[in-house]
């Protein structure tokens, strides 16, 4: 029975770089498991005794007893039989009308940032997960009604017209798909594809099938109580020059987000927030895009210097810098329009410049997850159109995409 490997430590010596530590204890156990799997290692000697996993309390009888010689002890799992979700006796039947959520992924986001606005207001029916302690965590804490391994219980499920995507960015496009197809109302956190090939098969879908349900992507800061306020105090029908800065530091090369083909890259995984929050200020559509990066020493395009252009005139400029200090605000927006200035820093305090100054210093920072899980829910109670069209996530998504397009070129 080996110790697990899954700690702090092993975390964080992971992090370093292989040229400065070539051998951390995540790169051992995967070499360790490589040379298994191509037949290259022989560990048969090495073990006493194999226990069939429902007996495993044997193997620690054993172990603390002392009263039995062993070395490697093996805890054997039936491969041929599939894991069963857990259902409550409950059966229910639920006003279609309401939000009967189905939740697929519930990573750390999902549990600080949406299932806390969603208590309460919706009605947690299923939730599937990759890990059967989260499951059980999360199923617990919110009283889901089942627990399931597989995506596609939530996703075909009667019961359920509501599904909450937030899983790695990969499987966004990929259930959606899915849960167009079976006829729900979909939130995803964002991004809505990671390349073109999947959104491409997004907006075809969403055409063909007339689709009819709502369908809303975590762009949560266009919702923000400070943006509202400050398009409020903004001339109306006026060309903006919007300038964003995006204070981050930098993030492990084998961070998932970094892997092109689960997570996209940071700025699909992130700056993508950026683009749909200037396209909603500039209350027009993108119609060219430029960017330059900085390649880091792991030559990731994670530091960028974007230039976008509107279809009224408008033009933004998003400054996405991995290369940043915690000790510096993360976010810092300014807007220019007829001769007034908005200044927004890090949603924490709103500088307005008009006829005279004014300054507004908000008690918390709140960058829109409540109102924005909020406009979701009363859309589909209420029967009204997305607070987001298609168009507009559609267009967002593209730009983004583009952004990696125009640095590689």
């Amino acid at each position: 029975i080996m110790p697990s490997l899954v700690g702090s430590e092993m975390c964080i010596r992971d992090s370093y770089p292989i040229g400065y530590v070539r051998w951390t204890e995540n790169r051992n156990m995967q070499s360790f498991i490589d040379l298994l799997s191509h037949n290259r290692l022989d560990i048969a000697c090495l073990i006493s005794h194999t226990i069939k996993f429902e007996d495993s309390l044997e193997a620690y009888d054993m172990i603390l007893s002392k009263n039995e010689k062993f070395s490697g002890i093996i805890l054997q799992y039936d491969k041929d039989q599939k894991p069963k979700r857990t259902i409550s006796n409950s059966e229910k039947i639920y006003d279609s009308d309401n939000v009967n959520l189905g939740l697929v992924g519930a990573g750390s986001f999902a549990q600080a940032y949406l299932l806390p606005h969603l208590k309460d207001k919706v009605n947690f029916i299923g939730i599937a997960t990759g890990s059967g302690n989260t499951a059980k965590y999360v199923g617990d804490k919110y009283k889901f009604e089942y627990l399931t391994d597989n995506a596609d219980d939530i996703i075909e499920d009667e019961k359920i017209n509501t599904i909450l995507i937030a899983t790695r960015n990969h499987l966004h496009a990929p259930y959606i798909l899915k849960s167009f197809s079976n006829y729900k109302n979909v939130f995803v956190e964002k991004p809505m594809a990671i390349n073109k090939k999947q959104l491409d098969e997004l907006h075809s879908l969403y055409y063909k099938s007339n689709f009819q349900k709502q369908l809303m992507i975590g762009f949560n800061r266009r919702f923000a109580p400070s943006i509202t306020k400050m398009i409020s105090e903004l001339p109306i029908d006026q060309k903006m020059s919007i300038i964003i800065r995006v204070n981050n530091t930098e993030i492990p090369l084998a961070h998932w987000t970094n892997d092109p083909d689960e997570g996209g890259g940071r700025i699909i995984s992130d700056a993508c927030h950026f683009i749909d929050l200037s396209m909603f200020l500039a209350k027009s559509d993108i119609t060219s895009v430029s960017a330059e990066s900085i390649q880091d020493v792991d030559n990731l395009n994670n530091t960028v210097v974007v230039n976008l252009k509107f279809q009224n005139g408008s033009v933004a400029s998003i400054n996405y810098f991995s290369n940043g200090n915690k000790n510096l605000s993360k976010e810092y927006i300014e807007v220019y329009c007829d001769g007034t200035v908005a200044i927004l820093d890090d949603f924490k305090t709103l500088t307005l410049y008009g006829k005279k100054k004014n300054k507004i210093k908000y008690k918390t920072q709140d960058k829109g997850h409540n109102n924005c899980l909020n406009a979701f829910i009363d859309s589909i109670r209420k029967g009204d159109s997305t607070p987001m069209t298609f168009k507009e996530i559609y267009l967002s998504s593209l730009a983004t995409l583009k952004i990696n397009e125009s640095i590689i070129e």
